[in-house]
């Protein structure tokens, strides 16, 4: 499709290929659980507050669960990822040796891992060329009009990774968090700027014809 064809050769210039592969998977896949439902900088502040103390599925199952609820007071509902966190972490010791499973299926066996979170921990962490659906990625597609406003999660992602093959699957995820927070924003767009506005089903209908 030429309009997503434009998007993946904005995305590329503007904000280039993200790190691949690299740091603890382990970490990776807590601190995209703590990301649910909370702002980055909560994020990023209970991440830091937790790994300050225990950095392994080792050291964290060694922590009562009121220390890592305390921990990670920042990151919103605290004491559900607290549970889980604490209980992947038992499960990757006993069921995987310490290490975070490397299969969609295997990852998303464990407490709080969803499509998106798998996903994430499957591209960032191994390398693998999916694409990781959140927010952004799963809304800035449709207000475009490369994928259907009705669409599901897993729809999104297969519908997207039909059009974008190999590395540039990579770009997606970052590059479209980047572009919802900068110019394609939940609420007030900035349309008027916005360097993708001229294959943007969004932009016809409510820009240009009110």
């Amino acid at each position: 499709m030429d309009k997503m064809k434009k998007i993946i050769r904005f995305l590329e210039k503007r904000y280039g290929y993200p790190e691949i592969g690299g740091g603890s998977k382990f970490r990776l896949l807590v601190t995209t659980v703590l990301s649910q439902r909370t702002r980055d900088e909560n994020t990023s502040r209970a991440a830091k507050r937790l790994f300050s103390v225990a950095k392994t599925p080792e050291a964290i199952c060694k922590l009562p669960l009121k220390r890592i609820e305390k921990l990670i007071r920042p990151s919103g509902p605290y004491r559900q990822k607290a549970e889980r966190i604490k209980k992947l972490s038992k499960i990757i010791l006993k069921d995987h040796k310490g290490r975070v499973p490397m299969t969609r299926e295997e990852l998303m066996k464990l407490p709080g891992v969803g499509y998106k979170t798998a996903d994430i921990v499957l591209s960032y962490g191994f390398g693998v060329p999916t694409i990781a659906v959140d927010t952004h990625v799963n809304r800035i597609p449709k207000r475009i009009g490369v994928v259907n406003e009705k669409a599901g999660v897993e729809e999104v992602r297969k519908r997207l990774e039909s059009f974008v093959t190999g590395k540039k699957r990579f770009l997606v995820n970052l590059g479209l968090v980047r572009f919802g927070q900068e110019i394609c924003r939940p609420v007030n767009p900035k349309c008027s700027e916005c360097p993708l506005k001229g294959v943007c089903e969004y932009y016809k209908k409510e820009v240009v014809c009110k």
